[in-house]
């Protein structure tokens, strides 16, 4: 835990942010990630995570995994706010924010810790967007808010109103005014909302999908959501989506072991994504208390990801980011919840 500092106090004051969204806490990875536990106003409380870049051996290969969950191209040139003016030295560091939705989530996936006490309520827009004016506010000396990912705690598209509201309020010129090139929503797969997305933004905001299996079967044993909207129809969705020339929808995949780990899989994965623009992020499962799930090994993973760079898909395996302080992807969980264990799935 850190202090927070007074001119991040300061800040929140200015915006008339104090009282919609207080940080209380700031973990602070080995790695440079930050997870921040924010309390709401009527005392629920949230968290929000920052993602710096990497340096050293291996940082091209991340970078170019954290521009697939963005679904950007990390060299790509934009114009909006917080970039460095022409002829300015650039950040050395680009920052993604991982923002919550949701105080809970109703999905129940088997392999997240957000879901373990169910949904408490939906955030309000100023509550969504507040969390990344405070992000910039939290950044560190040469760092730059690069991208937003919408990826925390709780399914956006369940909280349609509120997700759509915060996403003009992040994209509009006289707002926040970041690109929408460089904000991602994430979901289950909420087919009419992905159709609603699409028409009230023309496709400009990118989406990225949270798969984790090539047959109902399976993905309805992982996502509960999956037996309300299957496979045929998250596809369709995906096809109908009015994809910007040269963007592609970004597959997010968990690999669970001894559940959908297995190269077959991979193969069943694509015949299932074939024809559709897509980039596939692995993601080995993160521990959760939750559950007696775990991650496959690395030799499995690798050979997961073979089967598919092998077919011509870009797929990239995310590195493990600021797991020692429950930051990571389906570690985010509810201050107080009381998790039950979920067994190993048959």
């Amino acid at each position: 835990m850190t202090n927070l500092p007074a001119r991040l106090r300061e800040h929140l004051a200015a915006e008339g942010l104090g009282e919609v969204v207080t940080p209380e806490r700031v973990h602070r990875s080995e790695d440079g990630t930050r997870k921040l536990l924010l309390r709401l106003r009527d005392g629920a409380t949230i968290e929000t995570v920052l993602l710096p870049s990497v340096s050293g051996p291996g940082a091209r290969a991340q970078l170019d995994a954290d521009a697939a969950a963005a679904d950007v191209d990390d060299d790509e040139d934009d114009t909006s706010e917080g970039n460095a003016a022409e002829g300015d030295a650039a950040p050395h560091v680009r920052v993604t924010q991982c923002i919550s939705t949701q105080v809970g989530c109703a999905m129940g996936c088997t392999f997240c810790a957000s879901g373990v006490a169910g949904l408490k309520r939906h955030l309000g827009p100023e509550e969504i967007a507040g969390q990344v004016l405070l992000g910039r506010a939290m950044l560190d000396e040469g760092e730059e808010l690069r991208n937003v990912v919408y990826m925390g705690m709780g399914e956006p598209l369940h909280n349609y109103e509120a997700t759509a509201r915060s996403l003009r309020l992040l994209t509009h010129p006289e707002g926040i005014n970041l690109s929408t090139r460089r904000v991602t929503v994430s979901t289950s797969g909420l087919v009419p909302e992905i159709a609603r997305l699409g028409a009230d933004f023309g496709g400009q905001i990118a989406l990225a999908i949270s798969l984790h299996a090539s047959d109902n079967e399976t993905r309805s044993r992982l996502m509960p959501i999956n037996r309300k909207h299957p496979l045929d129809e998250l596809l369709e969705a995906l096809r109908a989506y009015p994809l910007p020339r040269r963007r592609r929808i970004t597959i997010e995949y968990t690999l669970v072991a001894g559940q959908n780990d297995d190269p077959a899989e991979a193969r069943r994965l694509v015949k299932l994504l074939r024809g559709l623009p897509v980039k596939i992020n692995l993601i080995p499962m993160n521990p959760i208390e939750a559950s007696s799930l775990g991650p496959p090994g690395l030799e499995r993973v690798a050979a997961f990801q073979d089967v598919l760079t092998q077919a011509g898909y870009s797929c990239f395996v995310r590195r493990r980011r600021g797991d020692d302080v429950s930051a990571a992807c389906g570690q985010l969980v509810l201050l107080g919840a009381k998790p039950k264990v979920r067994r190993a799935l048959a």
